[in-house]
């Protein structure tokens, strides 16, 4: 075993000083607010499970852990609630979740510019009403609608949709990408917005681009494929947030952040949060999703190990 349990200098992790005399072992994580409730481990559940046929036992599942550990939860696109009740029990986890935690609906920008243009924005709240959430995720997708084959191409820029929608609710919003992150530009343009949050869903993790040329044919597949390698990683958004914000100082509006996308494990969201100059926690999809599908006893381990992981960097590792 002690010949097999070689680590050469180059495995080394280079994103930390590790102190090991300035700390005892860790006896938990201290509470903290975050999107106005109270947080008990710095982790979200970043959006999925949308339509497919597994989405109730998934849902059920996360949303049993987030009202367990004490962290907050993205739903998948709720598009099919918006005029039916058909998938709603799907959807409906707060009675598993309870109140403690937050709870966000998702609908992509499409969906939300169309429900403007016809008049119909009074659609969207009252589905968050019916779920019980907290406010909405606006999910920001233009690479994946324009691959898509059904996709739905936008009229306008999202940001002028998503002005339109904070002139007309006081629910919270969240704005958020799918898999390839954001620009200096775009981010500097939501951080001057009223904003619960910007959620980065950087890429690093499930890129829909790449996924959408999957379903596509050769032709296309060939076309397009350049697009699949275009986004910012969350470790670049963080660094773009740390200078808008700053530069933009009280015109800073939105003053929290889930960094999401490519956050593979504890260390990677600790280093992260720790690198932000802002109050932040760390979403994960395909993490949670691969423990979710199977049987809450293995969801909750995988929670329980994290957390426990996130404690142990907290007292012992120090973001170089």
């Amino acid at each position: 075993m002690a010949f097999r349990s070689q680590v050469t200098q180059a495995q080394l992790d280079s994103r930390f000083f590790y102190e090991p005399v300035l700390a005892a072992h860790p006896r938990g994580l201290e509470p903290f607010k975050f999107l106005g409730k109270t947080f008990h481990v710095p982790m979200w559940v970043s959006s999925m499970t949308g339509g497919t046929q597994m989405a109730r036992k998934i849902n059920a599942n996360l949303a049993r852990a987030c009202g367990e550990f004490g962290f907050g939860m993205g739903l998948g696109s709720c598009r099919s609630l918006l005029y039916s009740n058909e998938h709603f029990a799907d959807f409906n986890v707060r009675p598993v979740m309870g109140f403690a935690v937050p709870l966000f609906a998702n609908l992509g920008i499409a969906q939300v510019e169309q429900l403007l243009q016809k008049n119909q924005w009074y659609l969207a709240e009252e589905m968050v009403n019916r779920l019980r959430a907290d406010g909405l995720i606006i999910h920001i997708n233009p690479t994946q609608e324009w691959l898509q084959p059904e996709g739905d191409l936008l009229k306008n820029p999202p940001l002028q949709v998503i002005e339109e929608v904070l002139s007309l609710t006081e629910m919270p919003v969240i704005v958020k990408e799918v898999g390839q992150g954001m620009g200096p530009e775009s981010l500097r343009a939501l951080f001057r917005l009223p904003l619960a949050a910007v959620d980065f869903a950087a890429a690093g993790g499930t890129n829909f681009a790449l996924l959408e040329l999957l379903r596509s044919d050769e032709e296309q597949k060939n076309a397009y494929d350049c697009l699949s390698t275009v986004g910012h990683s969350a470790a670049e958004m963080v660094d773009f947030t740390n200078e808008i914000t700053t530069e933009l100082g009280e015109h800073c509006l939105c003053r929290q952040v889930i960094i999401s996308g490519g956050v593979r494990n504890f260390l990677d969201g600790y280093y992260l949060i720790h690198r932000l100059n802002m109050p932040a926690v760390y979403g994960q999809a395909s993490g949670f999703l691969k423990y979710a599908r199977e049987n809450y006893e293995l969801l909750h381990r995988y929670i329980s190990l994290q957390i426990k992981g996130y404690s142990y960097a907290q007292q012992y590792l120090k973001v170089r």
